[in-house]
């Protein structure tokens, strides 16, 4: 009878506990967002869907050795891995939340001994269950799923960044391959050059000093060269860390540096903005503090506790006692604040000013989002167009080079002109080298920018 209505008891605290949970139910502000980008006509922003599928963003670039290099970064960085833990050890915390919707229960037994032949057992079953009838553990572990939620948008975020920085990494290694290649090649029209002067200088129709100013160009180039290395290596190291291996156990092939750029589609759907990580882990953490507004809030009220215990007490020896002198009791507890010095009060301004922070930085997150694509995108639009005039002049300029050669060695024209020709291709070819290099890096950024890549589809 008693136990019956203990049950009936707890039924009736444990429907009052569903019926309500103090504290603002979580409403997502919206972000400061313009109708469409500016340098693209057409795109908007719109809600954060981080945990659909990006793909395989690298292979836009159809370059087989990144993508080895790629695939490896799940695999081997040890940040990531550092994040994964994050993430597991968030969601145990949920579950550690969610464990006082249910009551504890423990089993007590004791034997002890007041005489030479009086032992005493004690076996209880104990049970306390905090009834959450203001909703403040529904509100933790609200708080605790979005704080988990926020981890595995972290993770994802990690993992794009350490794929970016991979490939801005190899972009700089195959720049400094196709700056080698260019100087070798340089190296070589130096040293022809050097041949028609020396020759000349034989012949006694030139001076020794175009021979010697021949000699130092070459050298020069030929230092440029070298200098490559330096980039290189630096490049190949922040790979080998990037997909968990230590420098030494990295060897890269050289290769070239890629013609051009992926096409980016004239018309960008307007839901990629909503996949970017950061933008989702800043909703999650406005979610997150809203609950713990909640969680604060709660404390303003009283809390009930059902406590109950049932057992047997008495001599496991004496037959004729055992089931003489069960033990029994339950009751309910109830603990109502009535003052702490204002903490309660503190506690939820504490609360309120951190989801106030959360918010304005949700806020600065899109923000800065929204610069990041229209930045890549004016520097892809603006080097774009410098690429072309540089070709045009890198085209020029090796003709220029062909004339001067010629003139100079029938006797035409002086060496200080095939030096200035030629000194004029090696940087404009450099400069086109660059630009190249910043295309591809802009193109990596807004990849980035949209949280990875510009296809809804993988």
């Amino acid at each position: 009878m008693i136990a019956r209505r203990l049950w009936l008891c707890a039924t009736a605290m444990s429907f009052i506990a569903g019926c309500a949970s103090v504290g603002p139910d979580y409403v997502r502000p919206a972000p400061v967002i313009s109708a469409e980008f500016k340098e693209l006509k057409g795109w908007k922003a719109a809600t954060p869907r981080d945990t659909e599928p990006k793909g395989e963003w690298w292979r836009v670039f159809e370059d087989p050795e990144l993508n080895r290099l790629e695939e490896q970064v799940a695999v081997s960085n040890e940040t990531l891995a550092a994040d994964e833990a994050n993430f597991r050890s968030a969601v145990a915390l949920v579950a550690e939340a969610r464990a006082a919707l249910y009551p504890g229960v423990n089993f007590n037994p004791t034997i002890s001994r007041s005489g030479p032949n009086n032992d005493l057992t004690n076996v209880q079953l104990s049970a306390s269950w905090t009834l959450d009838i203001w909703g403040k553990t529904r509100r933790a572990i609200e708080e605790q799923g979005a704080l988990a939620e926020e981890s595995a948008a972290d993770l994802a975020n990690a993992r794009l960044a350490a794929q970016s920085a991979l490939a801005l990494a190899y972009v700089s290694l195959r720049q400094a391959d196709s700056l080698r290649a260019l100087l070798i090649s340089t190296v070589g029209q130096y040293r022809r050059a050097l041949d028609i002067a020396q020759n000349q200088y034989n012949a006694g129709t030139n001076a020794e000093s175009d021979v010697i100013t021949a000699k130092t160009q070459l050298l020069g180039a030929e230092a440029q060269e070298i200098n490559t290395g330096v980039a290189r290596a630096t490049s190949e190291h922040a790979i080998a860390v990037l997909i968990g291996r230590p420098p030494a156990a990295l060897d890269i092939g050289r290769g070239a540096l890629a013609q051009g750029i992926p096409n980016i589609p004239v018309g960008l759907p307007s839901s990629l903005l909503e996949r970017r990580p950061d933008v989702a882990a800043g909703e999650r953490l406005m979610m997150a503090q809203n609950a713990a507004i909640g969680v604060a809030v709660a404390g303003y009220y009283p809390s009930f506790t059902l406590n109950g215990a049932a057992g047997y007490l008495g001599d496991p020896f004496i037959k004729q006692i055992v089931g003489a002198n069960p033990a029994w009791s339950f009751g309910l507890a109830l603990a109502q604040p009535l003052f702490n010095g204002g903490l309660t009060a503190a506690q939820v301004d504490a609360a309120r000013a951190s989801y106030d922070a959360s918010v304005a930085t949700y806020r600065a997150t899109v923000l800065t989002a929204l610069q990041q694509v229209e930045d890549a995108l004016s520097t892809l639009r603006v080097l774009g167009q410098e690429e072309k005039i540089q070709q045009e002049a890198v085209a020029s300029a090796r003709q220029a080079v062909q004339i001067a050669l010629n003139e100079y060695a029938a006797g035409t024209q002086n060496f200080t002109t095939v030096d200035t020709a030629q000194a004029t291709a090696l940087a404009d070819e450099q400069s086109a080298l660059s630009t190249r290099a910043q295309r591809l890096t802009a193109a990596i950024n807004l990849i980035v920018a949209l949280g990875g890549g510009w296809h809804d589809e993988p």
